[in-house]
């Protein structure tokens, strides 16, 4: 994955996330997708008055690619931050993400890109953001 690759993901990210609907938290969050196909999707975060039924941008993003037929995604771009304000701070998945997004990738090989407005960008393997998920892929 090369930093242009990356800033790319970024920038699609960046989109979603402008349609972010969070009205209790304010804090809007937007993911792209890389599969292995080459497909890129991309979803925003949902909340709602449960917040238990409020789906993460991530997970959007990763249940538009299955819903689609992709089930190997080998890149994930991430940013978030305070509606109508700039993303001024690197914003991983959650831990419900990152377990739900494990089905899906191989942890060792699949980069996950954290960004932010002023242009930082930290490009990891996703083995480092959950490194004893449980799976039913073989490694």
């Amino acid at each position: 994955m090369t930093e242009t690759e990356a800033r790319k993901l970024l920038e699609l990210a960046e989109g979603a996330r402008a349609f972010s609907y969070s009205p209790y938290s304010g804090f809007c969050v937007g993911a792209a997708i890389l599969t292995e196909s080459g497909k890129i999707f991309t979803g925003c975060n949902v909340e709602n008055a449960s917040f238990g039924a409020t789906i993460c941008a991530e997970r959007t993003a990763a249940l538009k690619a299955v819903s689609e037929g992709e089930r190997r995604f080998t890149a994930l771009a991430v940013v978030g931050g305070r509606k109508d304000a700039p993303c001024d701070e690197r914003c991983a998945p959650c831990g419900m993400c990152r377990q739900f997004l494990s089905e899906f990738v191989n942890p060792k090989e699949c980069m996950v890109i954290l960004g932010t407005s002023e242009g930082s960008v930290d490009i990891r393997p996703f083995a480092e953001y959950l490194p004893f998920g449980f799976t039913n892929l073989e490694e």
